[in-house]
């Protein structure tokens, strides 16, 4: 089986040969088969197969997600990430979540650190929706302020001790804002999918070309996960002064 729970739905890839034997997996109740993802706001074509609704809340460590997976994607091999950005920040930070989606980093940093403001920035309607739901759900009122909009527009400047770029795409075109929005000695987390051949070197370069005068100090680069074949979803830790 190739497919992954979400909440209380089994997403699949190809059409299953025993729906039956699949509902008897541990906490699935609904089936969908996912197809084609669309378009820079990454929405997926999603078939219903047992069910008649797409909306769920998924729960992962500790954390409340509410979202639609016809109309929101989710990335379990993103768990360890999520996860770990959760944990690395320091008491009273000030956060920007450049691409925040339904608060998929935002939320594990306010549920599990102690920053002082996380501004949460997301240009998609419907994502932007659940991560105001999910800002209630998770009771962090106090800590996430969510913005509507083009983060190059839309950023705080100058005042982060943390800026997540957790997206993958066009990402190196936002790194000057990046820039424009982080602190001196403030840590940026920038995401890139990159081939094989050039797995750390493009995005160092990236990331270094943006600072332009500025020193930049890697504090960590890693693999999240495979993203296709020859291609790796990496993440680079740069320090900014």
């Amino acid at each position: 089986m190739k497919g992954k729970v979400i909440g209380d739905i089994l997403v699949l890839k190809n059409e299953p040969s025993n729906i039956q034997e699949l509902l008897q997996l541990p906490e699935v109740k609904r089936i969908v088969k996912l197809g084609r993802i669309n378009g820079h706001k990454r929405e997926p074509d999603v078939e219903i197969l047992v069910g008649d609704n797409t909306e769920t809340i998924h729960r992962e460590n500790h954390c409340l997600f509410k979202l639609d997976v016809a109309r929101v994607m989710w990335s379990k091999g993103n768990t360890t990430e999520r996860q770990r950005i959760g944990n690395i920040v320091n008491d009273g930070e000030i956060i920007v979540d450049m691409f925040a989606g339904i608060g998929y980093f935002s939320i594990p940093i306010a549920v599990h650190s102690k920053p002082k403001k996380i501004y949460s920035i997301e240009i998609n309607p419907v994502s932007y929706s659940y991560l105001k739901e999910n800002i209630v759900l998770n009771k962090a009122e106090s800590i996430i302020e969510p913005i509507f909009g083009d983060c190059r527009k839309v950023a705080p400047k100058g005042i982060a001790d943390r800026v997540l770029m957790g997206y993958i795409g066009n990402t190196h075109e936002f790194l000057g804002t990046a820039m424009e929005t982080v602190k001196p000695g403030g840590i940026i987390h920038y995401h890139e999918s990159v081939p094989d051949i050039l797995k750390f070197e493009r995005p160092l370069q990236r990331i270094v070309d943006a600072a332009k005068s500025r020193e930049v100090k890697i504090l960590k680069k890693r693999i999240i996960k495979k993203y296709s074949p020859g291609v790796y979803h990496v993440v680079i830790d740069a320090k900014i002064n």
